[in-house]
């Protein structure tokens, strides 16, 4: 453990209470006569602007974990973690198109989830059911993540007491962290992230700016940074160029091998791409916005945070040049600050990572909340629900929520979190053919999407677990890349994301059956939505005989 710094513990802690005092004055932030309400308490009103969505949306996406895991991997010689650069590049150009037509329905029929969106289209309570399941267990293990990141500062910081501490000592600066989270969300909803989200974003900018130019001074300029990371890297292969050969350790480098690697690159980018908007989270940030031209802004303002994601990779190489030395790759760049930046400095790094845990932390729990109190207890335990029993299920179940993020993380070792984020991208991206697709027809039969939802969950599942980890053959959950193989055959030597895989078996799935449910004549169901809806904007009058019914849609 760490010896405790007082200058950046005081600076770290000021951040820290300064969000929490500002979680709890949110609720006051843009009143409105009461928060019993999901559209109040868990959509903030449905009256964010441009300005503010820049900073939930970026704060939403772009965590703690992100901020610590990206550079963490370029630090290992990973060099496939450049992936999460391209990605959120060509993530905007798909939001700019399909994001404005699930607001606009959403805007008109009240929807508050993806899964409201899924079950009003199809007329499907169970397809409904199936996408707000994959929602909350994909959203369940990216909470779990931002306690990695907290637990990442908390421990270079020196507080917690050590690995020889006992568990209460160890561990209650994380219990408190998230009980103040706890309770300043179910006060204020949506509005407290919002709201420090401008904190976090200001911080994180400020942080790594000052780092892209202050580390070259200090390690020899970019070219010196890259020279050292690129010797680094060699003689790491050089000194263990059998256990390579043989397959049992991973070749580090600046560049991802020509090959088998660089398709596990693209194909992880753009099966990236079109996983992260399907996160409910991200929806619930869309949805909370005004009007649909925010959206169009805001997917053409938001690549600033990829230009500050690709600086902030960077800093694994910084790590390497300057000499760091963690077990935990994890810990590179919060290491790095402390050993390369004055004290106070530092704390305002660890402040702007803990603060950038809290905000998507935040998000995530309040939109896995709102998925079970609308597609689960309203759908199936209280039909009759009023808005504020809506509200009060979810402000529970977002404590729920976090409390058994809290338990999963202290209960289970990291790499077990570590292991189901990564398939929680190929689950939810399973969700596509049916909010993404069903935006623009309903040509896929409402059981052909539930079949292929199941067997792309199932597939990419048991893909995932059948890869070990480098090194020891007898592990499972080594990676969501590998060779394409069907039932045995080898269909080609490149790496290619289990998520994209699993979406084109989806696809092929809910295809085929939907011919199949056709000629068999096996009912569709009716459509809960209007092609007006597609197109609404915030003021545009909306037609009662059309939108009573769909309050209340038909359901199988």
């Amino acid at each position: 453990m760490n010896d405790v710094d007082p200058v950046a513990l005081s600076v770290f802690l000021f951040f820290f209470l300064l969000v929490t005092v500002m979680g709890f004055l949110a609720a006051r932030w843009r009143r409105a006569p009461d928060l019993d309400s999901l559209d109040e308490w868990g959509l903030g009103g449905r009256n964010f602007g441009t300005f503010v969505a820049w900073f939930l949306i970026g704060g939403d996406i772009y965590t703690a974990y992100t901020f610590i895991a990206v550079p963490a991997l370029l630090y290992a010689g990973n060099a496939i973690g450049f992936f999460a650069v391209p990605y959120t590049i060509i993530l905007y150009p798909i939001i700019f198109v399909f994001l404005p037509r699930l607001w606009s329905v959403s805007h008109r029929r009240r929807y508050v989830t993806p899964a409201d969106f899924v079950q009003g289209r199809f007329d499907s309570k169970t397809l409904g059911l199936a996408v707000a399941f994959t929602g909350i267990l994909a959203t369940m293990p990216y909470i779990a993540l931002q306690l990695v990141g907290i637990q990442a500062v908390l421990d270079v910081l020196g507080l917690g007491g050590g690995e020889d501490a006992g568990w209460i000592q160890r561990d209650m600066p994380l219990f408190i962290a998230f009980a103040l989270l706890a309770a300043y969300t179910y006060s204020s909803g949506l509005r407290a992230p919002a709201l420090i989200a401008f904190v976090k974003d200001t911080l994180i900018y400020l942080v790594i700016i000052v780092a892209v130019i202050y580390l070259p001074t200090q390690l020899g300029g970019w070219g010196g940074i890259f020279d050292a990371a690129g010797a680094s890297f060699d003689a790491f292969n050089k000194e263990n160029a059998d256990a390579i050969e043989a397959g049992e350790a991973a070749p580090k480098g600046l560049i991802p091998q020509m090959g088998a690697a660089q398709w596990a690159y693209a194909s992880l980018s753009l099966g990236s791409a079109l996983a992260l908007f399907m996160y409910p989270h991200s929806v619930t940030a869309v949805l909370s916005t005004k009007n649909r031209n925010i959206i169009r802004r805001n997917a053409a303002l938001l690549p600033a945070y990829s230009f500050l994601l690709g600086l902030l990779a960077l800093l694994g190489l910084a790590a390497l040049a300057a000499g760091v030395e963690v077990d935990n790759a994890q810990l590179a760049i919060p290491q790095l600050f402390e050993q390369e930046f004055s004290p106070w400095f530092a704390g305002v790094a660890f402040a702007a990572i803990a603060i950038g845990a809290l905000v998507p932390a935040a998000i995530m729990s309040i939109a896995a909340a709102n998925l079970w109190t609308r597609n689960i207890y309203k759908a199936y335990l209280n039909h009759d629900a009023t808005d504020a029993q809506e509200a009060r299920q979810s402000k529970l179940a977002s404590l729920l929520v976090k409390f058994g993020a809290l338990m999963f993380v202290l209960a289970l070792p990291s790499e077990f979190a570590i292991h189901l984020q990564l398939l929680g991208g190929i689950w939810i991206v399973q969700t596509l053919p049916a909010i993404v697709i069903g935006l623009y027809t309903r040509w896929f039969h409402r059981w052909a999407l539930l079949a292929g939802w199941g067997v792309g969950m199932v597939w990419g599942t048991v893909a995932a677990y059948n890869t070990p980890v480098v090194g020891d053959p007898d592990s499972h959950f080594g990676g969501s890349v590998a060779p394409l193989t069907v039932f045995g055959w080898e269909i080609t030597d490149n790496l290619i994301y289990f998520g994209l895989t699993a979406l084109v078996l989806n696809l092929i799935v809910s295809t085929v059956l939907t011919l199949v449910f056709r000629v068999v004549g096996v009912s569709a169901g009716v459509d809960g939505t209007h092609p007006s809806d597609y197109h609404a904007d915030a003021g545009d009058p909306e037609v009662e005989e059309e939108l009573d019914p769909i309050l209340t849609p038909p359901s199988s």
